[in-house]
């Protein structure tokens, strides 16, 4: 590390260590790391060695200038003719035009979404790397939102969701600053490979460049030590798509030696939607095939707004004088579920060692201080200590009523880690009738399983064909976070291939996919 990459790093410290991680959120702030910086500026000098004429390069979002120092010590001073960054912060942006100024960079600290090249002297550019503002799109202001959308239209005709963080706005109105055949190179959360707003980057990543390579670090390796998410290092050039190419997508290890790499040609990239099942997975998925949304209505179980004033366990409800007909019997989190299958007594409450019930009722309060006044008072609690004033409470109307739900037989746990390789998920058979919280995704078979089941069809027989259909499939829709953290959401469970469960349920293969939709209502 040489001395002016020494003192970059100690400012950043200082400067980070003066703002709230809330603070640094909002505005995205989260430095590259320097040797990684270092790896994807030799990635950017190995594919443009033996090109003519010096470099011109740029940061958007310059920060104290990670990609800047690494570039200094990649490349020869005598081959860099320019340098340009954009800083939005002042509290980093000062700090860096102090420390850079003398090297001969141009620093803006401005925004740089609102900067067209030729602007204080600035230019389009070779070379542009950049790890831009992780910034969710609830930090981001409507009419920021709107601005940002009507140029990426303007620009590329590319329709961009109101969900997408402001990364992906950078990305795409970079566009407009990179010279014919530059390279462009973006450390971004690996998300966008696998929500439906990150199908705006993969289209011009698909369509106006030339991708030449995807890398997704393990969700294990994060890569930022105060933010937990999984990242992602896209290179391309702007230049019309070679015909025929296949970009490469690697996984783990370093930028330069991954532990897994596999060419994907562009339509077989278009066809599938999770990239994130690259380069693992052997084939395209097939979205014509059954699948588990053909079998299964899927929700998620509820949300009480307040789990500490709507859940409890019997000895608190005696306590409270609640009565047993405003209590529903209601799962525990997964980890207080040992095992595949919950089963019940003869009240329909599930023989767990703690079972837990929900307060469900919706009689106005006026009448439940007539009939049950010691369930009055606790709801007057309840307001006394805000719990109604809650977002999802203060949506409903009384707002202690929670939402009506019918036990489903089988749920599936929809976050979880992953170990050695081992499904993050799994599903369970529920015999009682308890309810879920949206810790669970619930699923309720549809008419033609129904039908099955009814006609003698197990449902341990279908429990294990699930689990089966967990153990293979799980990495082929889901979504994964800094850390190693699975997520599946119902559409995504639902786009599952269902071939283990036909295989179990036999009378399933009777009806092909399209016929079955014709018959499927909900439950």
């Amino acid at each position: 590390m040489n001395r002016k990459e020494k003192e970059r790093t100690r400012i950043q410290a200082e400067l980070d260590s003066q703002r709230t991680q809330r603070e640094r959120n909002v505005m995205g702030q989260f430095a590259t790391p320097g040797a990684l910086a270092v790896e994807i500026l030799r990635s950017a000098r190995d594919l443009i060695r033996g090109r003519s004429g010096k470099l011109r390069f740029m940061d958007p979002a310059f920060g104290t200038g990670s990609f800047y120092s690494a570039l200094l010590s990649v490349f020869d001073r005598d081959a860099v003719a320019a340098a340009y960054g954009f800083e939005i912060d002042p509290h980093y942006g000062l700090a860096a035009s102090r420390l850079w100024e003398p090297s001969g960079l141009r620093l803006d600290l401005s925004d740089f979404t609102a900067r067209r090249p030729g602007d204080n002297g600035t230019g389009r550019v070779d070379l542009l790397v950049c790890n831009p503002p992780y910034v969710r799109h609830h930090h981001i202001k409507r009419s920021m939102k709107l601005r940002l959308g009507r140029e990426v239209t303007a620009q590329l005709g590319i329709r961009v969701s109101g969900l997408a963080g402001l990364y992906v706005y950078f990305m795409l109105l970079s566009h407009r600053w990179l010279r014919p055949d530059s390279l462009s190179i973006w450390l971004i959360p690996s998300e966008f490979m696998d929500v439906n707003y990150g199908s705006a980057l993969k289209d011009y990543l698909l369509n106006r460049v030339d991708l030449i390579r995807i890398h997704r670090f393990e969700p294990s390796e994060v890569q930022f030590e105060d933010a937990l998410v999984s990242s992602t290092v896209v290179w391309f050039r702007n230049r019309t798509p070679v015909p025929g190419s296949a970009p490469a997508f690697t996984l783990g290890g370093s930028l330069d030696q991954p532990r897994v790499e596999r060419r994907l040609p562009r339509n077989e990239l278009r066809r599938e939607s999770k990239w994130t099942r690259f380069p693992a997975a052997g084939k395209a998925s097939d979205v014509n095939g059954a699948a588990l949304g053909d079998f299964f209505a899927i929700k998620r179980g509820i949300a009480t707004g307040a789990n500490r004033f709507f859940i409890m366990d019997e000895r608190r409800a005696e306590a409270l004088s609640i009565p047993r007909r405003f209590l529903r019997p209601i799962l525990p989190s997964p980890r207080y579920v040992k095992r595949d299958v919950v089963a019940s007594d003869a009240d329909g409450v599930p023989r767990l060692e703690r079972p837990l019930f929900v307060f469900d009722c919706d009689l106005p309060l006026e009448v439940l201080e007539q009939t049950d006044p010691r369930t009055a008072d606790y709801l007057k609690r309840g307001e006394s200590e805000g719990v109604n004033e809650g977002y999802l409470a203060s949506r409903r109307n009384p707002w202690y009523s929670i939402e009506g739900r019918d036990p489903a037989p089988f749920l599936c746990t929809y976050m979880g880690r992953s170990s050695s390789g081992a499904a993050p998920f799994r599903v369970i058979l529920n015999q009682s009738r308890a309810i879920a919280t949206n810790v669970y995704l619930m699923l309720y078979p549809k008419k033609p399983l129904r039908r099955e089941m009814a006609c003698g069809s197990s449902a341990r027989a279908v429990l294990a064909s699930l689990n089966r259909i967990i153990e293979s499939e799980w990495e082929t829709n889901r979504r994964v976070y800094g850390g190693g953290l699975y997520k599946v959401e119902p559409k995504e469970l639902g786009s599952i291939a269902a071939d283990a469960l036909i295989e179990a349920v036999p009378g399933l293969g009777s009806a092909v996919p399209g016929q079955m939709r014709l018959e499927f209502g909900g439950r």
